[in-house]
């Protein structure tokens, strides 16, 4: 007897699920290799000054804006490489805090990792079995965001009561709505928009939410 699908329905539910998965799995590609290229930027600049983190950050950001337009032209390529020179000039930026806190406390460095992995394993979990669209979360997030930064300053030059837990955990909420919201885009992104600006927003809330348990943890260190 015919199946189901040999009848022909339910072809197209199979088809989009087949989509569904290969797009996951190239997102998700992407995003390990960019982690990969972060450990590397970590390791090539272990001997470097803090100071030189805010070139490599300001590098950064310009690869983040250029993945972007690369990706919005058709330029898959170039917006790959864009997003592995991410990944590495954060790595870069942020290693001589790596290796101040793996020289102190090794083991904090461990937790931060190994919470971020739960953390951000759980929420995208949510954000891609949800059957809502959260495009609506959007602008809220990104004030939020704003005001983060602004709390952030603040604190740099008014002696705010317990001011690093506050902004970590503020952070942390702020950084796991993100992760929800971009594992929920992922979910509903079609086959024909780029895979790289989702990976890149992807990396980025695991990038943080490690800094953020890494302060947390440490009792200090950077902020964004």
């Amino acid at each position: 007897m015919p199946t189901y699908e040999e009848l022909g329905f339910g072809r197209g539910a199979v088809a989009s699920r087949d989509s569904s998965r290969t797009i996951f799995g190239q997102v998700m590609g992407l995003v390990a290799f960019t982690c990969g290229f972060a450990a590397l930027g970590a390791y090539v600049g272990r001997n470097m000054t803090g100071g030189a983190g805010i070139f490599f950050f300001i590098a950064a950001f310009a690869c983040i804006f250029g993945l972007n337009f690369a990706a919005r032209r058709g330029h898959e390529q170039l917006a790959i490489a864009l997003l592995f020179g991410m990944g590495l000039l954060l790595g870069m930026a942020v290693s001589p805090v790596l290796v101040y806190y793996a020289n102190t406390n090794t083991g904090v460095v461990y937790q931060a990792a190994a919470a971020t992995a739960g953390f951000v394993g759980g929420l995208g979990a949510i954000g891609y079995a949800t059957r809502r669209d959260l495009s609506s979360w959007a602008r809220t997030i990104f004030w939020a965001l704003l005001a983060l930064i602004v709390f952030g300053v603040i604190a740099m030059f008014v002696a705010i009561p317990h001011a690093n837990i506050i902004y970590c955990i503020a952070g942390l909420a702020i950084f796991g709505a993100f992760t929800v919201f971009d594992f929920n885009r992922l979910k509903r992104m079609p086959s024909t928009v780029s895979a790289v600006p989702i990976a890149a927003g992807i990396f980025l809330d695991i990038f943080n939410v490690f800094l953020f348990f890494l302060s947390l943890f440490g009792g200090g260190g950077s902020r964004r």
